[in-house]
């Protein structure tokens, strides 16, 4: 088991700690709900120091990411991030991650926490260009300040403006006292915020000053739990629930992160481009509980002659919109949105339709 640099914080606070992803990590502290609102209204501060950071450079870095990225590097200038996958060869996901462009012989890969030795095995395989590849997990620790409140929290401990950033942009700053600290805008919750990246040293110092100068504005620590329900009110899609070995990107509705140009060749362009063209044979929607009962992962999904077209990959109560809500893939015939499809709940079905997503409108 790993434990991130803030632990002895959250325990503090009052956390309720539990095993994640081979991390030790808070999922809740007051309560998902209250958690949930906090963000969606106010501000809250996330540990996320689980997640993996993963160096590429050298003048071979920008080819190889081009290779087994499905998105556009050549899109990316110094200072922006790209949401993006990678393709397996298989036609399913090594893992979806972001990509930081510091220079064109230098990017941060952050990738998903119980991924990192596969992600940097794959790496390391497809690496034929000669890019050099750092894991630096072990020594990168990272926050995440989320909420409607939070750019006017963390400008108050920075010179930079940062509260005009453009979504999807980075730069690098003097925060809390700390010199060179990363500081992003890119967000899991769908209520704006900024990711806030520094050596293990600095975090614990880091973490107090955000919640000091969130006092006046209601700043609360954050779970798992929380930040679970807000991606799922979002339709973000979590690795190993939405999206994984098995799935494409262009089933789970990821194809505005696949992209087909000339100059472009990577990894399953030739098979992803087949299924844009001729459509795939299931797809990840959103659905709205009709009846009343809660979705959870690998629950079936049926249509109304009880076949079974499809399982659930993430559900919840939704704390914001009051209604229990999911994921799931549905055979393609069955996602078009207001179809009703059933969900199979203790031997019951429960109706529910099929929803655009995000489930949550702000």
């Amino acid at each position: 088991m790993k434990y991130t640099e803030l632990r002895s914080l959250h325990e503090s606070y009052g956390a309720r700690m539990v095993p994640f992803a081979g991390y030790y990590m808070p999922v809740q502290f007051e309560g998902v709900n209250i958690e949930h609102e906090t963000v969606r209204e106010k501000v809250g501060v996330f540990d996320v120091s689980h997640m993996g950071d993963i160096w590429v450079k050298g003048p071979y870095a920008f080819d190889l990411l081009q290779w087994v990225t499905s998105n556009d590097v050549s899109k990316l200038y110094d200072g922006k991030v790209q949401y993006s996958c990678l393709p397996n060869g298989k036609g399913g996901i090594v893992d979806d991650l972001l990509v930081y462009r510091f220079d064109n012989e230098t990017y941060l890969l952050v990738v998903n926490a119980a991924n990192i030795e596969k992600d940097m095995e794959w790496l390391n395989k497809q690496n034929k260009f000669g890019a050099v590849l750092y894991n630096a997990s072990d020594e990168i620790s990272q926050i995440a300040v989320q909420g409607p409140l939070a750019l006017k929290t963390v400008q108050k401990l920075t010179s930079v403006p940062v509260e005009n950033m453009e979504y999807y942009t980075f730069q690098k700053i003097d925060f809390a006292g700390v010199k060179d600290v990363i500081f992003s805008i890119t967000g899991y919750t769908g209520s704006g915020g900024c990711e806030i990246y520094c050596e293990n040293k600095d975090i614990v110092n880091i973490y107090k000053a955000v919640m000091d100068a969130g006092k006046e504005y209601g700043i609360k620590p954050i779970g798992l739990g929380a930040r679970d329900t807000l991606r799922l009110e979002m339709g973000f899609c979590l690795y190993g629930n939405d999206i994984d070995d098995t799935s494409s990107p262009i089933e789970a509705g990821l194809g505005w992160i696949t992209k087909f140009t000339d100059e472009k060749n990577f990894i399953d362009k030739e098979f992803l481009l087949k299924q844009k063209q001729e459509g795939v044979k299931r797809k990840l929607c959103g659905f709205e509980m009709i009846d009343k009962g809660i979705p959870r992962q690998h629950y079936e999904i049926y249509n109304d002659r009880q076949e079974c077209i499809g399982n659930v990959t993430s559900g919840t109560m939704s704390p914001s919109l009051k209604i229990p809500i999911g994921m799931g893939y549905v055979k393609t015939e069955y996602s078009k949105v207001n179809t009703i499809i059933y969900i199979k709940i203790r031997d019951k079905l429960f109706a529910a339709k099929i929803v655009k997503l995000p489930f949550y409108k702000k």
